[in-house]
């Protein structure tokens, strides 16, 4: 069944890299506008709201940064240089096209290297690094450079759109996260349909692939102060060569959200989303994060004195790269997962462990 996903398109195209997402968090604000509340803080979070003066009030999170690179240096030649922002494999930028955020627009690039009739024998089998690799945007001086608007400090993302694949599918380079933002919007505008007693906050937080202390999701917990959070990010598809199974989980593409249980996520919640995905025929899949879950859950579990938090994962494919792949099918069925437990919430709801 093909999903009306015009709104994810804008989303996942609008370049934003982390501490740099003022782009796709515009983009979700002016969706978010037509059926809620909306506001945005110093961090970059932005907020959606219905009936935030409820009790029991609701955090949904999905973090609307990508991972993305800025540039270092700017040498006399017109050449860039560049370190990643989050998470990257050095090999897969080697030939990429890039797009550079500079002060006067855009301006469009290409990754260089060494070419490899010219490296040496053992050059050839040794893995590239970042340190080693360059933007060339086509200038040939350092004023030329000025002269277009990029400096030092400038972020940069690798330049490709969503592609729709077969079926429900479709690629992109910022799938991790921005699917997660989309996820919680969709949440909210589903119980904006509907006459819940509980209120409820989507939250596209900022920084999550940058935050080590807790990113934006970190203020936006301490902000709200909420009595549950459920967060919704990415986890790995395991329904492709070489990812194993008893590391990670048996999650595929269109098998539905993964539901995760570990030291970062609430036993009481877990149990919770659990029931809801069965009463409402939702397929889901469990995962297991015995140490830390790398994602906003690490954060907002710990705000203020503590919030009973749920994480809601999207399988996807070939993490932190430009190909990206999940199933909307998948999107669509956390939608409705945490729309339905955010219905199910009143005063009656106790989620201490006591």
């Amino acid at each position: 069944m093909k999903h009306d996903i015009s709104f994810l398109e804008r989303l996942l195209d609008a370049p934003g890299p982390s501490g740099f997402e003022a782009r796709p968090a515009g983009v979700w604000r002016d969706e978010a506008g037509a059926f809620a509340e909306v506001w945005s803080d110093v961090v970059g979070n932005s907020y959606a709201g219905l009936r935030r003066g409820a009790r029991p009030l609701v955090l949904l999170a999905g973090h609307i940064d990508e991972i993305g690179l800025q540039v270092t240096h700017t040498d006399k030649s017109g050449l860039l240089y560049f370190a990643g922002i989050g998470g990257w494999d050095a090999q897969v930028l080697v030939g990429q096209r890039v797009r550079v955020l500079g002060a006067k627009g855009d301006v469009p690039g290409v990754i260089g290297r060494k070419a490899i009739h010219l490296m040496e024998a053992k050059e050839r089998g040794q893995a590239v690094k970042v340190k080693k690799l360059w933007i060339d945007v086509g200038a040939s001086s350092l004023d030329e450079l000025t002269g277009m608007g990029v400096r030092v400090g400038d972020p940069a993302v690798i330049d490709a759109g969503m592609v729709r694949l077969a079926g429900d599918r479709v690629a992109s380079r910022a799938i991790d996260n921005r699917v997660g933002a989309f996820v919680v919007l969709e949440a909210l505008r589903l119980l904006g349909e509907g006459d819940g007693v509980a209120g409820a906050v989507a939250v596209a937080t900022a920084q999550e692939e940058i935050g080590y202390s807790g990113g934006g999701a970190r203020t936006s917990a301490f902000d709200l102060s909420p009595d549950v959070a459920l967060v919704v990010d990415v986890t790995h598809a395991t329904d492709v060569p070489g990812v194993e199974k008893t590391e990670v989980g048996e999650n595929s593409l269109g098998g539905g959200p993964v539901l995760t249980r570990g030291s970062s996520t609430h036993p009481g919640v877990f149990e919770m989303l659990a029931e809801t995905a069965e009463a409402n025929d939702i397929p889901y899949s469990i995962q297991a994060a015995p140490l830390r879950t790398a994602t906003d859950a690490d954060a907002i579990h710990l705000a203020r004195g503590g919030v009973p938090t749920g994480l809601v994962s999207i399988p996807n494919r070939y993490m932190h790269s430009p190909c990206e792949i999940v199933d909307t099918a998948d999107l669509v069925h956390a939608a409705r997962l945490l729309a339905a437990f955010v219905g199910r919430l009143d005063g009656s709801v106790d989620f201490g462990r006591g």
